[in-house]
């Protein structure tokens, strides 16, 4: 018996995000520890290694969702955005990337692959110096 048959379909999306949240989160978060145990701080090992895996992982269940048919949306939702989500949002950027070049928009592409990392970049720089003029 499904017991979350008779819910709203929106607050069942709800519990999936937040039931694959918490794996996520948690995962990055020992992934990191244990990371930084290994290799030091020197260089941001675990995050780079959870950002590679993630962008793995969302291409292999997109591709084994979408070729096969699966309309599963909760399981989506549990596994892309609850999951991935919290794990990494280098995997949504990654395959939003993607989806810009198979879509033949390859400038597009271009500024939203590199325009990321840049504005973010310089987005953080910016949060920064406004919480130091707070001080």
């Amino acid at each position: 018996m499904n017991v979350f048959a008779n819910l709203d379909p929106a607050l069942r999306n709800a519990i999936a995000i937040s039931l694959g949240a918490i794996p996520g989160a948690l995962s990055r978060y020992y992934l990191a520890l244990l990371f930084t145990q290994w290799f030091g701080t020197r260089f941001p090992h675990g995050t780079f290694f959870i950002n590679i895996t993630g962008a793995m992982i969302m291409g292999f269940f997109v591709t084994f969702f979408l070729e096969r048919g699966i309309d599963a949306p909760e399981l989506r939702l549990f596994f892309a955005v609850g999951f991935l989500g919290s794990y990494t949002t280098f995997s949504t950027y990654a395959l939003e990337t993607s989806i810009l070049v198979k879509s033949g928009n390859h400038s597009l592409a271009l500024l939203y692959w590199l325009g990321s990392a840049a504005i973010g970049y310089l987005g953080l720089e910016l949060g920064s110096f406004l919480a130091r003029k707070l001080n």
